[in-house]
């Protein structure tokens, strides 16, 4: 069974929508995409730092998963990172409203020995400097992937274009990819992403589906249309998560596969906004996500008439 090692956030997250609102639950980038990522089949190794107010249950649940929690340094003494935030009637637009990084902030993360030579390396959000130091201790991945967003570009970019020159697959928002880029068009902003570094760009749209880009090749694969959206809160992570967990399980690392992996990504994102925070992504099956990849394909398909 090949190996997949996510390196993220495991934190607390207090959450408002335009549906109600929570108290401090289950968040964070690697806890989204190591769920997502737990339906294929691989191994899942978790590299993450919580606080000693962290629930045991919780470890728990991840481990009951099939992750392998090893990675998740417990410091007793500390807090976990918090975020707190509030969207939009639009669901598309949010305000932070607190950010606690609190043992995030002196986070160096350790690979657990035998998730070393995983043959698939996610790095999930996190600060540059922490994502060139799993590099540093998986120099055999077969694919990196990384994902970032628009706080890196502005406050570490010399050390983000470094993490990029050294990974396969990033993913990126559209605001982030003409930020990075510096270009309006897509296109031509994947293109000097590349320029940069990956092999494969993928852009994320939220509810208007996601690109990928390969050389001159591109792929578009729509967001599936939902009568309603709960909580956007890691539905980015949880695509990546279902990209990198397909991947890692097929060890294809071809583009006609990650056209496959976008799909599953996204499949598995739909499913996350229907709840507050990782509520739904604790509950799926096997064969709802059949269902809907069966609903993927009939959105996608049609006939040219000869």
């Amino acid at each position: 069974m090949s190996k997949l090692v996510v390196v993220g956030t495991v934190a607390f997250d207090a959450i408002e929508t335009p549906f109600g609102k929570t108290d401090k639950i289950l968040g964070g980038a690697a806890t989204f995409i190591g769920l997502a990522a737990s339906h294929f089949n691989t191994e899942v190794g978790l590299v993450s730092v919580v606080g000693g107010d962290f629930p045991q249950e919780y470890l728990d649940m991840l481990a009951s998963r099939s992750m392998n929690t090893d990675g998740i340094e417990i410091v007793k003494e500390g807090k976990t990172f918090f975020w707190s935030g509030k969207y939009h009637n639009d669901m598309n637009t949010r305000d932070t409203l607190i950010t606690e990084l609190n043992v995030l902030a002196d986070f160096s993360p350790v690979v657990p020995e035998n998730f070393k030579d995983a043959e698939v390396v996610m790095l999930g959000n996190l600060h540059p400097a922490v994502q060139l130091g799993v590099l540093e201790q998986t120099p055999d991945a077969k694919l990196v992937i990384l994902d970032t967003m628009n706080f890196w570009m502005d406050s570490a970019l010399e050390l983000l274009h470094e993490v990029i020159a050294k990974v396969d697959v990033i993913t990126i928002n559209d605001e982030e990819a003409r930020q990075l880029s510096g270009e309006y068009s897509l296109v031509a902003a994947a293109r000097k992403i590349h320029a940069m570094g990956p092999k494969y760009v993928v852009i994320k749209k939220g509810e208007h589906g996601a690109l990928l880009f390969h050389n001159e090749e591109i792929f578009f694969a729509p967001a599936l249309p939902l009568e309603e959206v709960f909580d956007p809160t890691g539905a980015g992570d949880t695509f990546a998560g279902g990209f990198a967990g397909f991947i890692a399980a097929s060890q294809d690392y071809s583009f006609e596969n990650m056209k496959r992996a976008i799909v599953y990504g996204s499949n598995l994102a739909s499913f996350c906004v229907e709840k507050f925070g990782t509520e739904r992504m604790q509950t799926i099956t096997k064969e709802e996500i059949t269902t809907r990849l069966e609903q993927f394909q009939k959105l996608t398909s049609f006939n040219i008439p000869s």
